[in-house]
């Protein structure tokens, strides 16, 4: 299994949380993975065969359009 994400990526959820939001920041990666929500701030701890199941996609660093 090829880790496609790291710490601090956006990635998009294929089901939406309940606030509407579909965005969100991972802010621990090891066995599990926590992902933080983009608009409320719900945390969510899952472990990491749960995750790749529930992972749409990676958008990569918030703040990777601003690098040079």
């Amino acid at each position: 299994m090829e880790k496609i994400f790291n710490l601090g990526d956006i990635v998009i959820m294929k089901k939406p949380h309940a606030c509407g939001e579909n965005n969100w920041k991972i802010v621990r990666v090891g066995v599990d993975i926590k992902i933080k929500c983009m608009n409320c701030g719900r945390e969510v701890m899952m472990d990491r065969l749960e995750f790749m199941k529930k992972l749409k996609k990676v958008l990569g660093e918030e703040n990777e359009e601003k690098k040079y």
